[in-house]
């Protein structure tokens, strides 16, 4: 006879709690008759995720690698079964703490200077878990705290776990250094209690008693003194203010010319605020001296008017006299540097010439040497012109006046009796009045041919040439008189005369 056993699913959760090894601690006695909340059927590797389910403090060191379990490569790594074994009783201690072995370096506070002296029963409260211990300084050393709420709570940021009172600051960070001798003084020099809120910044609040000035110089101590001792002055007078001490002014004390504070005295830097009376000029040169005195000594003349001015001075202008120049004062109103500013009334062109006199004359001397390039003009000077002295064609200064046509200056030297053009050029040339030359052929319209090249000029040309060049160019314009035909054959005689004689007479075709 077969047995069948018919198993209901309250019958199976009674066999596993009939196999089950042993109670389970009081933590987990809850879970006692729910063995899935721990353990998956045949799947042992996947306990650990169901620990971690329910341990979510445990489960979020693991994750982030704090704390014990996130530090310590077997509790991050392996199952957790594997250190908290279950099912030993009701009373049965499964986290196996052992306070005098544990390394507390695999925990998120590790054990520094006196902290490692300190019993475990000092910050690990009985009853509570461990890892519940506070780790901010005041939950254990409010007691220790004298500087009330004033220095906040980030106690390390001075002490240290080496002993309370070894104190690490760094004075840097309240934007006061302490640099020289301030690093050398007590604290208590300048906190006179434990807030240390309200302390003293300024020179004075300190050295009153130190200084020899009498409060003359102000309460800026700093602006001369230096903190690597009182009597280390930094006081640069030529980059702390705007007049360096240089020359004979270096000799001087500050009461010279600092009545009261100095760094309150609002002194005018002006040479003749203090050397108005030293002043030959007269106030002729303006008030900058020192662009001519120097500082060692008030005689000493540095001026270079070819370095220092847009005005070089050069020939004569060298002897003349500054005054002659500068009428106002010389830093106020410049003469204007153009020749006519000071030459107009030496100027014989009255203008006509422009005002670069110095392109003809020079600074040596204004007659002296004048030197103009004719052939720059509409009329260059050729041949016998360039040896003609200017007051030849140049009756005045104006120069612009001058005539240019030939015989504006040769009339009286025409043999010609006006009958020609005025353009003297066209026969003549400037090397020579008598050697002329004329190309009739070439610059007329009647080519001069046989006997014509024998005739002298004014036979044809007995009038102007304006008045003759109306007359035309047939031969009976001249030779009207000789034609023994009266007229008969008209007036081209050509037809049967030639040029070369009157009388040579060609046969008619």
């Amino acid at each position: 006879m077969t047995l069948l056993w018919v198993i209901s699913e309250p019958a199976d959760a009674q066999i596993e709690t009939l196999v089950m090894p042993g109670e389970v601690i009081e933590g987990h006695a809850e879970y006692e008759e729910d063995c899935d909340a721990c353990h998956a059927k045949f799947k042992r590797a996947e306990q650990r995720s169901l620990c971690l389910d329910c341990h979510e403090d445990v489960a979020a060191d693991v994750k982030s690698g704090s704390g014990f379990h996130g530090l310590s490569g077997d509790a991050r790594d392996d199952n957790c079964a594997s250190c908290h074994t279950d099912h030993e009783g009701r009373d049965a201690d499964i986290v196996k703490l052992d306070e005098d072995t544990f390394d507390h370096e695999l925990t998120d506070f590790p054990l520094l200077g006196k902290h490692g002296e300190t019993e475990c029963a000092e910050c690990h409260e009985a009853g509570s878990k461990h890892r519940e211990a506070p780790s901010d300084c005041l939950a254990c050393h409010e007691a220790d705290n004298v500087h009330g709420d004033t220095m906040g709570t980030e106690c390390a940021d001075c002490h240290t776990a080496v002993a309370w009172t070894d104190v690490e600051f760094d004075h840097d960070t309240t934007g006061y250094s302490l640099i020289g001798k301030h690093a050398e003084a007590e604290c208590s020099g300048c906190h006179e209690d434990q807030t240390f809120q309200g302390a003293p910044t300024a020179c004075f609040d300190c050295h009153a008693e130190d200084d020899a000035h009498d409060g003359r110089s102000g309460q800026e101590c700093g602006n001369c003194h230096a903190p690597t001792g009182w009597t280390d002055t930094k006081f640069n007078h030529a980059r702390d203010t705007r007049f360096a001490l240089e020359g004979r002014h270096a000799e001087l004390t500050c009461g010279d010319c600092h009545d009261e504070d100095p760094f309150d005295d609002e002194m005018d830097i002006a040479c003749v605020s203090c050397h108005l009376e030293n002043d030959n000029h007269e106030g002729h040169f303006g008030t900058a001296c020192e662009t001519c005195h120097a500082s060692d000594a008030w005689t000493s003349i540095h001026f270079d008017h070819d370095v220092d001015t847009q005005h070089a001075l050069k020939g004569a202008h060298e002897l003349v006299e500054c005054e002659a120049c500068h009428i106002e004062p010389i830093f106020e109103v410049k003469p204007q540097t153009d020749c006519l500013a000071c030459h107009e009334e030496d100027d014989a062109h009255e203008g006509t010439q422009g005002t670069t006199c110095l392109d003809c004359h020079n600074e040596n001397s204004w007659t002296d040497q004048v030197f103009f390039d004719h052939g720059l003009t509409r009329f260059p000077l050729l041949g016998a012109h360039a040896d003609e002295q200017c007051d030849a064609c140049h009756e005045s200064h104006v120069f612009s006046d001058a005539p240019t046509e030939c015989a504006e200056c040769h009339n009286d030297s025409d043999p010609h009796a006006g009958r020609f053009s005025k353009n003297c050029a066209l026969c003549h040339n400037p090397v020579d009045w008598l050697q002329w030359q004329f190309d009739h052929d070439r610059q007329t319209d009647f080519a001069l041919q046989g006997a014509h090249l024998d005739v002298q000029c004014d036979t044809c040309h007995r009038r102007p040439l304006a008045a003759q060049s109306r007359l035309g160019s047939r031969c009976a314009d001249c030779h009207q008189s000789d034609d023994v035909h009266d007229g008969e054959f008209g007036f081209d005689c050509g037809r049967c005369h030639s040029a070369e004689s009157f009388q040579d007479v060609r046969s008619i075709q």
